[in-house]
């Protein structure tokens, strides 16, 4: 995603965390652009402001808020990307639906997730160490690009696919 920002797009990187993404974007888009790195964690805005400062790194911003309550104003971003964070939303339609009120028309999201093939398991979708690992929020495939689908957006490419097996007494749970 980052290799396809063009210089002076306004790029937002929802779940930001210490702001990798967002230095890396922000060379991209050069200092006509600006990045906006979004995390609900205090600690990591905290964290990724203090890493801005060390490199001198002026055209990032990072915003406190959730992905389900955007603090952006409508259609100001042009690219939107995510790193394996929507699957922690329990409302993933609103996130979908708030990507889909922030980005200005004609803008776009490169989104990596993980997704699955049916139905996850229940012993998976209940252990605490899955959902901080992102997998226990995954939904079918189907689903998840529905839910895009359902907020607005159009031409969804799925650009590449790894897949891992479950294994074990929790795949026959």
């Amino acid at each position: 995603a980052i290799a396809g920002l063009q210089p002076g797009e306004v790029v937002l990187d929802l779940g930001s965390g210490g702001g990798i993404d967002c230095f890396l974007a922000a060379r991209q888009v050069g200092p006509q652009g600006q990045v906006i790195g979004l995390d609900m964690t205090p600690d990591m805005i905290k964290l990724a402001r203090r890493n801005a400062h060390k490199l001198g790194v002026t055209n990032v911003d990072f915003r406190f808020g959730e992905m389900e309550e955007m603090p952006l104003a409508d259609g100001s971003v042009d690219v939107i990307i995510s790193n394996c964070v929507i699957n922690l939303s329990p409302d993933k339609e609103v996130v979908f639906r708030e990507a889909a009120r922030v980005l200005r028309p004609g803008g776009r999201v490169s989104i990596s997730d993980i997704v699955v093939d049916g139905d996850l398991p229940r012993a998976i979708r209940s252990r605490l160490d899955a959902w901080a690992s992102c997998i226990a929020g995954a939904l079918d495939e189907r689903v998840y690009l529905d839910k895009m689908r359902a907020a607005g957006f159009e031409r969804i490419e799925v650009v590449s696919r790894d897949y891992a097996e479950v294994e074990g007494e929790e795949a026959a749970q």
